[in-house]
């Protein structure tokens, strides 16, 4: 199978800035979407989870039955981990009073043995390669997890480590640059890198929401979770579009080739 047609089968995007900015935008919008639900509309965090881990479901099976990448649809699953995630990671830790150590260190056990079983069932981890089923699954599974915990680890920096909404997002963002660098002058392999860089921008995006939502009194910057989204949510969908426009023009320019491949 060519390049051309390869890009046309895998349903999942291509790693570029864009797709960093909307991911720390979409997980940013989870956390606060989440906290807006849970909280300030007072649905509570097992309903929430219940309500949220339904749309992520929803939206994965459409996902996995797709023909070929929908930008909008692939986002819409990335931002529905990011919620379910983050009522998911409240309800450990708060509802069923495990604490953000302990929560996190379950989800850290979970995400490990996930990446074990992905590793021993020798399906390919890089985005690019990833077009069976069961390899999308796995990814996405991973994904949901991965939002979990840095959920969990972004609440245990913020709040119990003292380091605050604003420190706990300078570590991340740190621990974020410093894997960039090592992307350009290590020999770590760059799929590595990437799920390593996967799950800090979801503590990063958790500790950014904390900063955008909570009162100046807590160090945050007050605009609450109901603007704090709304502003987030513009954001992801003027980049998404984006991706739609270059996607389309993208599948007009390979429709030529591919014809020409078929009929010979």
């Amino acid at each position: 199978m060519s390049t051309l047609q390869t890009k046309i089968v895998n349903k999942l995007p291509e790693i570029t800035l864009a797709f960093w900015i909307m991911k720390i935008c979409a997980t940013t919008l989870g956390e606060t979407a989440g906290d807006l639900l849970a909280q300030t509309l007072n649905v509570g965090y097992a309903v929430s989870s219940m309500i949220l881990i339904s749309i992520f479901l929803i939206t994965l099976i459409t996902q996995l039955f797709a023909k070929k990448h929908h930008p909008f649809l692939y986002w819409m699953v990335i931002l529905s981990t990011s919620t379910a995630g983050t009522t998911m990671s409240d309800y450990m830790d708060r509802t069923l009073g495990l604490g953000y150590a302990t929560g996190s260190a379950i989800l850290v056990t979970i995400l490990v043995a996930i990446f074990t079983y992905w590793k021993w069932s020798g399906l390919p981890f890089e985005m690019a390669k990833i077009k069976t089923f069961r390899g999308e699954t796995l990814y996405w599974i991973a994904i949901l997890f991965s939002n979990t915990l840095g959920t969990a680890l972004g609440d245990f920096i913020a709040d119990s480590s003292g380091l605050g909404f604003e420190g706990g997002a300078l570590l991340i963002g740190s621990l974020i640059a410093l894997v960039v660098a090592a992307k350009y002058f290590t020999k770590i392999p760059p799929v590595v890198l990437f799920w390593i860089a996967f799950v800090l921008t979801r503590p990063f995006g958790a500790t950014m929401g904390d900063l955008l939502t909570k009162s100046p009194v807590k160090w945050g910057l007050g605009f609450g979770t109901a603007g704090s989204s709304l502003v987030l949510l513009a954001i992801l969908v003027a980049f998404v579009t984006y991706a739609v426009y270059k996607h389309k023009e993208e599948s007009n320019e390979l429709e030529p080739v591919l014809g020409h491949e078929a009929i010979e």
